[in-house]
Protein backbone atom coordinates (compact mmCIF):
# COMPACT_ATOMS: atom_id res chain seq x y z
CA UNK A 1 0.00 0.00 0.00
CA UNK A 2 1.55 3.63 -1.25
CA UNK A 3 0.87 6.87 0.79
CA UNK A 4 1.56 9.50 -1.64
CA UNK A 5 1.76 12.95 -0.39
CA UNK A 6 1.57 16.31 -2.21
CA UNK A 7 5.21 16.08 -3.30
CA UNK A 8 5.33 12.74 -4.49
CA UNK A 9 2.02 12.37 -6.39
CA UNK A 10 2.38 16.14 -8.24
CA UNK A 11 5.57 14.40 -9.81
CA UNK A 12 2.62 12.46 -11.75
CA UNK A 13 1.69 15.96 -13.72
CA UNK A 14 4.77 17.94 -13.97
CA UNK A 15 7.75 16.50 -15.40
CA UNK A 16 10.60 16.62 -13.21
CA UNK A 17 13.55 14.30 -12.99
CA UNK A 18 11.69 11.65 -10.30
CA UNK A 19 8.41 11.59 -12.55
CA UNK A 20 9.66 8.43 -14.30
CA UNK A 21 10.14 6.50 -11.05
CA UNK A 22 7.14 7.99 -9.42
CA UNK A 23 5.06 7.06 -12.79
CA UNK A 24 6.60 3.26 -12.59
CA UNK A 25 6.02 3.25 -8.26
CA UNK A 26 2.30 4.03 -9.24
CA UNK A 27 1.78 1.58 -11.77
CA UNK A 28 3.10 -1.25 -9.23
CA UNK A 29 1.14 -0.50 -6.03
CA UNK A 30 -1.55 -2.54 -5.45
CA UNK A 31 -3.48 0.16 -3.48
CA UNK A 32 -2.82 4.56 -3.39
CA UNK A 33 -3.87 6.67 -0.54
CA UNK A 34 -3.37 9.94 0.10
CA UNK A 35 -5.00 12.51 2.34
CA UNK A 36 -8.18 14.38 1.34
CA UNK A 37 -6.36 18.30 1.02
CA UNK A 38 -4.51 16.66 -1.83
CA UNK A 39 -7.10 17.44 -3.80
CA UNK A 40 -6.05 20.96 -2.87
CA UNK A 41 -2.70 21.02 -3.24
CA UNK A 42 -1.93 19.74 -6.61
CA UNK A 43 -4.04 21.66 -8.39
CA UNK A 44 -2.26 24.45 -6.40
CA UNK A 45 1.68 23.17 -7.23
CA UNK A 46 0.05 22.83 -11.08
CA UNK A 47 -1.00 26.51 -11.18
CA UNK A 48 2.45 27.40 -9.08
CA UNK A 49 4.59 25.91 -11.97
CA UNK A 50 2.30 28.11 -14.47
CA UNK A 51 3.40 31.21 -12.50
CA UNK A 52 7.22 30.05 -12.18
CA UNK A 53 7.13 29.18 -15.88
CA UNK A 54 8.11 25.76 -15.08
CA UNK A 55 5.23 24.90 -17.21
CA UNK A 56 2.50 26.81 -20.01
CA UNK A 57 -1.11 27.24 -19.23
CA UNK A 58 -1.70 24.43 -21.49
CA UNK A 59 0.22 21.58 -20.24
CA UNK A 60 -0.96 22.45 -16.66
CA UNK A 61 -4.77 22.50 -17.53
CA UNK A 62 -4.51 19.34 -19.38
CA UNK A 63 -2.36 17.78 -16.11
CA UNK A 64 -5.24 19.17 -13.92
CA UNK A 65 -7.26 17.22 -16.18
CA UNK A 66 -5.11 13.83 -15.53
CA UNK A 67 -5.48 14.38 -11.84
CA UNK A 68 -8.98 14.83 -11.96
CA UNK A 69 -9.35 11.60 -13.91
CA UNK A 70 -7.01 9.63 -11.53
CA UNK A 71 -8.61 11.11 -8.61
CA UNK A 72 -11.33 8.80 -7.69
CA UNK A 73 -9.19 5.41 -8.33
CA UNK A 74 -7.35 7.03 -5.02
CA UNK A 75 -7.93 5.74 -1.50
CA UNK A 76 -8.95 8.93 0.07
CA UNK A 77 -8.12 9.84 4.01
CA UNK A 78 -10.88 12.69 5.33
CA UNK A 79 -10.24 14.95 7.33
CA UNK A 80 -11.83 14.47 10.29
CA UNK A 81 -11.22 15.99 13.75
CA UNK A 82 -9.46 13.47 15.24
CA UNK A 83 -7.09 13.81 12.18
CA UNK A 84 -6.99 17.20 12.42
CA UNK A 85 -5.81 17.15 16.07
CA UNK A 86 -3.34 14.63 15.22
CA UNK A 87 -2.08 16.94 12.23
CA UNK A 88 -1.95 19.36 15.23
CA UNK A 89 0.26 17.59 17.61
CA UNK A 90 2.56 16.55 14.91
CA UNK A 91 3.06 19.65 13.52
CA UNK A 92 4.04 21.01 17.16
CA UNK A 93 6.26 17.71 17.56
CA UNK A 94 7.95 17.77 14.35
CA UNK A 95 7.88 21.50 13.38
CA UNK A 96 6.05 20.54 10.18
CA UNK A 97 3.63 23.38 8.31
CA UNK A 98 -0.02 22.52 8.25
CA UNK A 99 -0.45 21.08 5.51
CA UNK A 100 2.62 18.82 5.66
CA UNK A 101 1.15 17.90 9.36
CA UNK A 102 -1.65 16.67 7.62
CA UNK A 103 -0.37 14.56 5.34
CA UNK A 104 1.47 12.71 7.95
CA UNK A 105 -1.72 12.12 9.64
CA UNK A 106 -3.63 11.01 7.22
CA UNK A 107 -0.90 8.07 6.17
CA UNK A 108 -0.89 7.37 10.15
CA UNK A 109 -4.47 6.89 10.64
CA UNK A 110 -4.01 4.54 7.29
CA UNK A 111 -1.44 2.92 8.66
CA UNK A 112 -3.17 2.64 12.13
CA UNK A 113 -6.93 1.67 10.49
CA UNK A 114 -5.47 -1.23 7.97
CA UNK A 115 -7.70 -3.91 8.00
CA UNK A 116 -4.67 -6.40 7.72
CA UNK A 117 -1.76 -5.29 10.22
CA UNK A 118 0.08 -7.21 7.92
CA UNK A 119 0.28 -4.24 4.82
CA UNK A 120 2.68 -2.40 4.84
CA UNK A 121 2.52 1.47 4.21
CA UNK A 122 4.66 2.93 2.15
CA UNK A 123 5.13 7.30 2.47
CA UNK A 124 6.10 8.34 -0.49
CA UNK A 125 7.34 11.74 0.03
CA UNK A 126 9.99 14.59 -1.54
CA UNK A 127 9.47 16.90 1.30
CA UNK A 128 12.65 16.64 3.27
CA UNK A 129 11.34 17.93 6.30
CA UNK A 130 8.06 15.73 6.10
CA UNK A 131 10.30 12.88 5.23
CA UNK A 132 12.05 13.33 8.29
CA UNK A 133 9.18 13.43 10.70
CA UNK A 134 7.66 10.18 8.86
CA UNK A 135 10.93 8.23 9.56
CA UNK A 136 10.66 9.85 12.87
CA UNK A 137 6.61 8.02 13.92
CA UNK A 138 8.04 4.67 11.76
CA UNK A 139 6.87 5.41 8.04
CA UNK A 140 8.65 3.03 5.65
CA UNK A 141 9.49 5.55 3.02
CA UNK A 142 9.82 5.87 -0.87
CA UNK A 143 11.89 6.71 -2.33
CA UNK A 144 14.18 5.13 -0.10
Amino acid sequence: MLYMDSSALVKRYVQEAESPAVVARIESAPIIGTALITRVEVPAALKKAVRTGDMDRDEAEEAHREFLEDWPDLTRIGVTEALAARAGDLAWLHDLRAYDAAQLAAALTWRDEREDPEDEIVFACYDIDLRRAAMAEDLEMWPE
